[in-house]
C-alpha cells in the first residue's frame, strides 16, 4: 500500500476513535461545552466593565450574580414544570389513544374516500409520548448540570485574562495563533450573543403567547423554544410540534391552530426580520454544511450538540484553515471562497 493510502487510513481510523471517544464522554463534555460558550458570551461584558474602570473582582462578581440569579429562577421553574409534565405524560398518552380511536371511528362512519378508519392507528401513543418526554428531559438535564456549568464558567472567566500570555509563552509563533484565535472568538461571540438575544426574545414571546392562550407548562415550552432557536432550520419546528400536539389533545383544533399561528408569526419576525438585520455574515458556513453538522453533532452530543453545531463546526473550520494541507477542506465548509494567506 502507498504511503498516501496508509496516511489516509490512519487519519480516518484516528477520526473514528476521536468521535467514539467524544460520544462516550458526552455526559462530561456537554456541560463543559455549555460552560465554554457561556464564558465566550459573557467575556465581552466583563472586559467592557473592566474597561470602564471596574475592578476585575467586581466585574466578575456582577456577571456571576446575574448568571446565578438567571439559573436559579429559570432553573427552578423549568425543573418543576418537567416534574409535573413527567407525571402527566401517561395521561397525555391515554388522551392520544382516545383521540386516535375517535378519529378512526369518525372516518369509518362517514365512509371517507380513501380512508378505511385504520389509518390513524399507525400512530403509536407510547412512542409519541416517549419522544416528547425525551425533548423535555433534555432541557431538564441541562438544568441539572447547571451547578457544574456555573463553576466551570467562573474558572474560565478568571483565567480569561491570562490565556494570551500563556499562548505567547508556549508557541513559537504566538502572534499568528492569537490572530486566528481572536478572529474565531470574534465570529463566535457575534453569533452567540446575537443568537442568545433573539432566542431570548423568542422564548419570552412564546411563553407570553402560551400564557395568554392558557396552555399548560408555558414556561417549559418557552424554555424549549429558547434552546431550540439555536438549532438551524429545524429547531423552531421541533419546538412547536409537541406544543401544538398537546394543545390539540387538551383544548381542540382551534387552540392548536392558534398555538401554531403564534409560533409561525414569532419565528417569521425573529428569523426573517430581526436576526438578518444584526447577524451579518454569520459564521461563514455553507447551508449544506450547517445542516449536516446539525445531524452529526446531534448524534454525538444529543440535543445540546444540535444547538451548538454551528459554532462547533466553525471551530473545526478555523483549525483546518491554519494548515495549508487541509485548507481545501475549509474552503468546502465555507459559504464562499476563503481569502488567500
Amino acid at each position: 500500500m502507498s504511503s498516501t493510502g496508509t496516511r489516509v487510513l490512519l487519519v480516518l481510523a484516528s477520526l473514528v476513535i476521536v468521535i467514539a471517544g467524544l460520544k462516550a464522554a458526552s455526559t462530561i463534555i456537554v456541560p463543559l461545552l455549555m460552560a465554554l460558550f457561556i464564558a465566550i458570551i459573557t467575556t465581552p461584558f466583563m472586559l467592557w466593565l473592566t474597561g470602564k474602570g471596574a475592578p476585575t473582582w467586581a466585574a466578575l462578581g456582577l456577571i456571576l450574580l446575574v448568571l446565578a440569579s438567571f439559573i436559579l429562577t429559570v432553573g427552578s421553574l423549568i425543573s418543576s414544570s418537567v416534574d409535573q409534565f413527567s407525571t402527566l405524560l401517561p395521561a397525555y398518552e391515554n388522551k392520544l389513544r382516545t383521540t386516535i380511536t375517535l378519529l378512526s371511528d369518525w372516518a369509518a362512519r362517514h365512509q371517507l374516500t380513501g380512508f378505511t378508519g385504520t389509518e390513524f392507528t399507525v400512530v403509536d401513543p407510547k412512542a409519541a409520548a416517549r419522544i416528547i418526554g425525551v425533548l423535555v428531559g433534555s432541557v431538564g438535564r441541562i438544568v441539572g448540570d447547571s451547578l457544574l456549568i456555573f463553576f466551570t464558567v467562573v474558572f474560565l472567566l478568571v483565567e480569561a485574562s491570562t490565556i494570551p500570555a500563556k499562548i505567547r509563552t508556549i508557541l513559537s509563533d504566538p502572534d499568528t495563533t492569537l490572530k486566528r484565535l481572536s478572529e474565531f472568538l470574534s465570529a463566535v461571540k457575534e453569533y452567540l450573543v446575537i443568537k442568545s438575544i433573539t432566542s431570548l426574545i423568542t422564548g419570552v414571546v412564546v411563553t407570553a403567547w402560551l400564557f395568554f392562550l392558557g396552555v399548560d407548562f408555558a414556561v417549559l415550552w418557552g424554555s424549549i423554544a429558547f434552546f431550540m432557536n439555536f438549532v438551524p432550520y429545524v429547531g423552531s419546528i421541533i419546538a412547536a410540534v409537541p406544543v401544538v400536539f398537546l394543545a390539540f389533545l387538551d383544548a381542540g383544533v382551534q387552540d392548536a391552530l392558534l398555538v401554531a399561528a403564534g409560533y409561525v408569526a414569532i419565528n417569521l419576525v425573529v428569523g426573517n426580520l430581526i436576526e438578518p438585520r444584526f447577524m451579518g455574515r454569520g459564521l461563514g458556513l455553507s447551508t449544506l454544511v450547517v445542516f449536516v453538522s446539525l445531524i452529526f453533532w446531534g448524534w454525538v452530543f444529543g440535543p445540546v450538540g444540535m444547538f451548538l453545531s454551528a459554532p462547533l463546526t466553525m471551530l473545526v473550520k478555523i483549525a483546518l484553515e491554519s494548515d495549508p494541507k487541509n485548507r481545501w477542506i475549509a474552503v468546502l465548509l465555507s459559504s464562499g471562497t476563503l481569502r488567500k494567506q
